[in-house]
């Protein structure tokens, strides 16, 4: 009777019941679910465009740096431009002192300076011993040759390392060996005769280092069978006078010389060489025409 009065429905008619917590609880879980999503791609989006962002300002950066105007060192070439030569020289010095292994290569570098060149160097160290003499007074005396000394000095130093530059083999034409020692004699001859016999220890000793050279640039020269020539250019009419303003200091060199031109000294004087003769040049090695043209200082 009972279970006419309360019926039990059906298995499959029954749905389950949920209570509202559980539902609010599920529907926030979800809720977060897709709250965390969408902040992770978010923040990842975020972090992308960041990424870029710091990587477009460093590439625009790049693109608009520029070379900033500043002070810097003049290149050595510039340098080179603005020094006189004296300047120069004074360096080349140091550079050699300094680093004597390349003293060789820098001299291969330089040209070999010409007759005309290395006397007019001679020249300058001529003039300025002269300038250095005292006004008034004796000019011979112990006071001026304390002042000339140190220009002096200068002079016959330069004069002996000029000298051997143009002596064989290191020069291979008589002719402008000759003609070198020529106006080099004459710039001893203009040497200052001092009171003091022991001042004058220097020009002697000038007249003995130039006579050698004659010597040996008429031996070489006779080697070559070249005495017609130097009797055609004059030289041993030359040498002679040299020897007579040396007082005799150069006749050893007058002695080769008359050993060197022989029988064309003495068969001759009198007829007068024609202008090939008189400018015919000649060598050690070789004849030649070239000559060279020694101005008077």
């Amino acid at each position: 009777m009972s279970a006419l009065m309360n019926p039990q429905p059906f298995p499959w008619l029954t749905f389950p019941r949920h209570s509202p917590s559980r539902l609010t609880s599920a529907a926030g879980r979800k809720r977060k679910n897709e709250d965390d999503h969408h902040a992770r791609a978010s923040s990842e989006e975020s972090d992308s465009m960041d990424h870029n962002m710091d990587e477009r300002p460093v590439a625009r950066a790049h693109k608009r740096k520029r070379n900033a105007l500043q002070g810097r060192p003049l290149p050595l070439a510039r340098k080179l431009e603005t020094i006189d030569p004296t300047q120069l020289i004074n360096i080349i010095k140091t550079l050699s002192e300094r680093h004597p292994e390349l003293t060789q290569e820098m001299s291969e570098l330089c040209p070999n300076p010409t007759a005309a060149t290395a006397l007019a160097k001679l020249s300058e160290y001529e003039r300025n011993y002269k300038e250095a003499f005292p006004f008034g007074g004796n000019q011979a005396g112990d006071y001026a040759y304390n002042r000339v000394k140190p220009a002096l000095m200068q002079m016959l130093d330069a004069l002996s390392d000029f000298t051997t530059a143009f002596l064989p083999p290191a020069e291979s034409q008589a002719s402008i060996s000759l003609g070198f020692l020529d106006a080099a004699t004459e710039m001893i001859h203009r040497l200052p005769t001092w009171c003091n016999p022991l001042h004058n220890m220097s020009k002697n000793t000038a007249y003995e280092e130039i006579t050698k050279a004659w010597i040996l640039v008429l031996q070489e020269a006779a080697k070559r069978g070249a005495g017609i020539q130097i009797h055609h250019g004059g030289w041993d009419i030359k040498l002679a006078k040299h020897n007579e303003q040396s007082q005799g200091r150069m006749d050893a060199a007058v002695m080769q010389m008359r050993n060197v031109v022989g029988w064309a000294s003495e068969s001759s004087y009198t007829t007068k060489p024609s202008p090939r003769q008189a400018g015919f040049g000649f060598g050690f090695g070789m004849h030649s025409g070239v000559g060279v043209s020694v101005r008077g200082l």
